[in-house]
């Protein structure tokens, strides 16, 4: 990576207040309580509103917030939107008529006046990779994401760059392509070109992959929006004769656990998922234990490159 670029993201860094490796001490260290070992504090359920429970990435950042709640002697109630802004509606009007103490969510069509809502309820509110709203969030620095899958793909030799992604696209995945085409652009090579399927997944992968031997020339690097779509993109081009690295490098993004025990195992951009989920719990344990005196913070957490045979 560029030392330009390397400076800019430790400058975001340090003004957006990212926390290394606090989270990931504490997750390891944190154990499952009985209430009365917090005296007189009540025990009280959390939402924890999704995507897609189905997607790894997901279940991670739930297990990581579950296991916050449960160290603090409080539960989790898990809820999917399924990238429904409708269904999230009733999620969320679920979790207020159960008088939870709060919801921690990667929304879909979360808006200011539900925020207001739910505060005025009485629940906390944490998102979680979203920091447009007025509330507290815990999010990934997914620009320097994309900037160290470019990198990395440049690093290798490798001009064509192609980023594969799906739609509707998730505002981290916007993100993820905005900082690989910095970095490229920034290397002195064209832009690169974006291929959209229909969704973050690996029949949608497999999609790709054939759109992708058509093109002339080939693309020698892609880099994907997710490990799923990664995963099915390499099992493709594998069946249908591209080598993987050798002719086109691929890199993915999240490192859910197939990423390591692919067929070609994925080079990839680990986000720290469970470690995620852990700040959005403590935010949103600290919103309800402080109540009118708190202040919206913002936990900035850092991606990190893990290099296998795909690239």
């Amino acid at each position: 990576m560029a030392e330009a670029t390397r400076d800019r993201v430790r400058a975001a860094i340090e003004e957006l207040g990212f926390v290394r490796n606090e989270s990931a001490r504490r997750l390891r260290q944190g154990r499952d309580r009985t209430a009365g070992e917090f005296g007189d504090e009540p025990r009280r359920a959390f939402g924890v509103v999704v995507e897609d429970l189905a997607n790894p990435y997901a279940t991670e950042v739930v297990r990581g917030a579950e296991h916050a709640l449960n160290a603090a002697g409080h539960d989790a109630l898990w809820l999917s939107s399924d990238r429904s802004a409708a269904k999230e509606r009733r999620s969320l009007e679920l979790l207020e008529e159960q008088n939870t103490a709060g919801v921690l969510i990667i929304p879909v069509g979360l808006r200011a006046a539900d925020v207001t809502r739910l505060r005025a309820a009485g629940l906390a509110v944490v998102l979680i990779d979203h920091g447009e709203l007025d509330a507290c969030a815990a999010q990934v620095d997914h620009v320097a994401g994309g900037e160290i899958a470019a990198a990395h793909l440049l690093g290798l030799g490798r001009e064509r760059i192609l980023f594969v992604t799906g739609s509707p696209e998730p505002r981290p995945c916007v993100e993820r392509r905005d900082g690989a085409a910095r970095t490229v652009a920034e290397a002195g090579f064209r832009r690169p070109d974006t291929l959209v399927q229909e969704a973050l997944s690996p029949g949608e992968g497999q999609a790709a992959a054939q759109r992708i031997v058509r093109m002339s020339p080939l693309p020698d690097g892609v880099f994907c929006a997710n490990d799923l779509l990664a995963i099915g993109l390499v099992n493709e081009l594998t069946r249908l004769g591209v080598r993987v690295p050798e002719d086109i490098a691929v890199v993915g993004y999240d490192d859910i656990e197939l990423a390591a025990s692919a067929a070609v195992p994925l080079t990839t951009i680990r986000q720290p998922r469970r470690e995620l989920g852990w700040e959005a719990a403590e935010l949103a344990l600290a919103e309800m234990r402080e109540g009118k005196a708190h202040q919206h913070r913002q936990v900035v957490l850092a991606p990190e490159l893990r290099i296998r045979e795909s690239a």
